[in-house]
């Protein structure tokens, strides 16, 4: 049963779910659909300090602890842990896992959701569309988007993929965030390179797991307001001929949230395109 007073219609009870980048926008949203539903919750998140021109309240919201969701979950009787772990350390993956298990249980839902994202571009240093400086593709830049989003998906469904086979369980899901797509994402290339990366390794997991009982799908939001979105995005999104909507992270956290219920059990290997 989900927890009085949600409108959220999915039976997660008895799921353990992981989600990472869980201390705010759609990682948080996520957090509290996913706990709404029954499931319990481990928050995984890492503090960013971002650079001044971070458009507020993006910089202080990625900047936060877990502590807030953690405490609206728990005043609506869900369970749930957070640990700040840094997701370009080799060892998390693993301890991520093990916290889950001593707290909650085996984890039997995976959110891919946090991102090193940084803006940068092939051509000369500019003005991204959010107004940020965009800088020119480096080691530097590759490697803090790479790390993060392809590298650190990759482990955690590795880590997956490997309890879930030893205690022989039948029934899981693994959902990744991406942006960009296979065209490339200009001014945000290795961003849109690392979660074209992360799109692959869910699409391989989706078949190479689906005899346990894993489903493996990809969600594509539309542009969502995490604090970042301003008055040139706005128009940007308004002349645009491929993007219709500006969304809050709740409304992404419900297609997440079915996605993780037995009503989606048909639906693997795919990139959900939201607009």
């Amino acid at each position: 049963m989900h927890i009085p007073g949600t409108t959220l219609p999915y039976d997660l009870n008895g799921h353990v779910a992981l989600i990472t980048g869980a201390n705010h926008g759609i990682g948080a949203a996520t957090a509290n659909a996913l706990a709404s539903c029954g499931a319990s919750v481990l928050l995984s998140y890492l503090r960013a300090s971002d650079p001044p021109d971070f458009p507020e309240p993006y910089r202080s919201n990625r900047a936060r602890t877990a502590d807030d969701v953690l405490a609206a979950i728990h005043l609506r009787g869900g369970r749930a842990v957070a640990m700040e772990a840094d997701l370009r350390d080799l060892q998390t993956a693993p301890r991520l896992f093990d916290c889950a298990e001593a707290q909650l249980g085996p984890v039997d839902i995976l959110v891919n959701n946090a991102t090193g994202w940084i803006a940068d571009t092939f051509t000369t240093e500019g003005q991204h569309v959010t107004g940020l400086k965009s800088q020119t593709v480096s080691p530097a830049t590759h490697d803090q988007v790479f790390s993060v989003d392809a590298r650190g998906g990759a482990l955690l469904i590795a880590e997956f993929a490997r309890r879930h086979i030893h205690r022989q369980a039948s029934w899981g899901r693994i959902i990744g965030l991406t942006s960009g797509g296979p065209l490339g994402f200009p001014t945000e290339v290795s961003y849109g390179a690392a979660k074209a990366a992360l799109e692959n390794y869910t699409m391989s997991a989706a078949f190479e797991l689906a005899p346990w009982g894993i489903t493996a799908n990809i969600v594509y939001p539309p542009v969502t307001d995490t604090g970042w979105v301003n008055d040139a995005v706005r128009e940007h999104v308004k002349q645009s001929p491929n993007l219709i909507h500006i969304v809050g992270p709740d409304q992404v956290a419900e297609v997440i949230a079915f996605l993780s219920s037995d009503y989606a059990r048909l639906i693997t290997a795919n990139v959900i395109h939201l607009r």
